[in-house]
């Protein structure tokens, strides 16, 4: 019985210390930027790509370092998609249930691939 309880309880931690984790940016993830000007002409539009930073069992913790994992995300599925620039990237502002709440936090922007 006492065997059964710990590993349950070990299950839990493990799943909790997984989610708490903030996103790593990725090799490729690194060599994509944001931008807030219009890509050229000569730029390929790959599509929209939203990233996202699980703060529920993190906690609400600092809304710079949420945001950083959402934006570390992002940059990882747009290098996913052979992007190399982010345009337009916004992040929904908060509402009351954040206030209560650790929501995810999110980050959306349109995905170029620029020579």
């Amino acid at each position: 019985m006492r065997i059964n309880v710990l590993l349950g309880l070990s299950v839990a931690a493990m799943l909790l210390a997984g989610c708490s984790t903030s996103r790593e940016l990725s090799a490729a993830g690194q060599q994509v930027t944001f931008t807030d000007k219009q890509p050229a002409s000569s730029c390929q539009l790959l599509g929209n790509v939203t990233g996202t930073q699980n703060n529920w069992f993190s906690g609400a913790g600092a809304e710079g370092s949420s945001l950083r994992g959402a934006a570390n995300d992002l940059r990882n599925r747009a290098a996913e998609m052979g992007g190399n620039v982010i345009y337009g990237a916004t992040s929904p502002t908060q509402n009351i249930l954040s206030g209560f709440a650790p929501l995810d936090s999110k980050m959306s922007g349109q995905v170029y691939k620029c020579p």
